[in-house]
């Protein structure tokens, strides 16, 4: 996996620029459109994908690009390599001005995430992993990096539940399973994966729709801090798809014992 250090390397100056292109829409006043998918869609959005796009299609011409807010080129699916991006995961969380939002980039080949890079900008926290080579988490303040394991907890479990889109079943699943859990959290974006990631939670049960942009960085990192991502069934997400919707939810776990549907 050494040829891909370039690349990752190049995703996390990428989602630090993109990063703070958003935290200079952040910090004034900003109009909110609304998406004919009902999602708000910010200037902040359209500034970080606007980087992000140029920058990979500059660097790396052969690549396919899959990202939110831009155009779907269906010929990504001739391409074993192809990025998937969400310039702004957690708009609810930017307009409500609460800091819990990230830049993802992932590179996918052959379906799977091979990269994975979130960076939280209003924390300065950046979390990066690559196949095979472990997940880590750099303070991009200070440089200070450290590797990321999950916990191995089967009791006093901390689950981290959505901030924006908690449902009925995820209340249910709380519910059913209390008496392992000592503590529910809730957080907006991708964080809840890396929170898992970070050991600073333990189980994360995603039942809603996402999209391939919100989980494909996710993944990557949950998985290589020994954590389990898998679709609610069992089965394996895979990526670059034709339906880029998530129908079947998720879980982000820290080991098998807490797999509980």
């Amino acid at each position: 996996m050494e040829k891909y250090q370039e690349e990752l390397s190049y995703l996390k100056s990428l989602a630090i620029k993109a990063g703070q292109a958003i935290m200079e829409v952040y910090e004034r006043e900003f109009d909110v459109e609304i998406k004919e998918d009902n999602s708000p869609l910010t200037e902040a959005d359209k500034k970080s994908n606007a980087i992000i796009v140029r920058g990979l299609r500059e660097v790396f011409p052969n690549y396919a690009i899959l990202s939110e807010e831009s155009k779907d080129d269906k010929s990504r699916f001739n391409n074993d390599f192809c990025f998937i991006v969400d310039p702004l995961d957690g708009t609810k969380e930017f307009i409500k001005q609460n800091g819990q939002f990230t830049v993802n980039i992932a590179l996918c080949y052959k379906k799977r995430p091979i990269l994975g890079v979130i960076y939280a900008p209003a924390i300065k926290k950046l979390y990066y992993a690559f196949k095979g080579e472990g997940a880590y988490l750099e303070d991009v303040e200070n440089g200070e990096v450290k590797r990321l394991k999950v916990t191995d907890k089967t009791n006093n479990l901390i689950i981290v539940a959505s901030k924006s889109h908690s449902s009925q079943k995820e209340k249910e699943l709380i519910d059913d399973h209390k008496e392992f859990i000592s503590d529910v959290i809730y957080a907006g974006s991708s964080l809840k994966g890396c929170m898992v990631a970070e050991s600073k939670a333990d189980v994360y049960y995603r039942f809603g729709l996402t999209s391939e942009w919100d989980t494909a960085a996710m993944h990557c990192i949950v998985e290589e801090s020994g954590g389990i991502f898998r679709q609610l069934d069992g089965s394996e997400m895979l990526y670059n798809r034709e339906n880029v919707l998530n129908e079947k939810g998720f879980y982000v776990v820290n080991r098998e014992e807490n797999i509980w549907v």
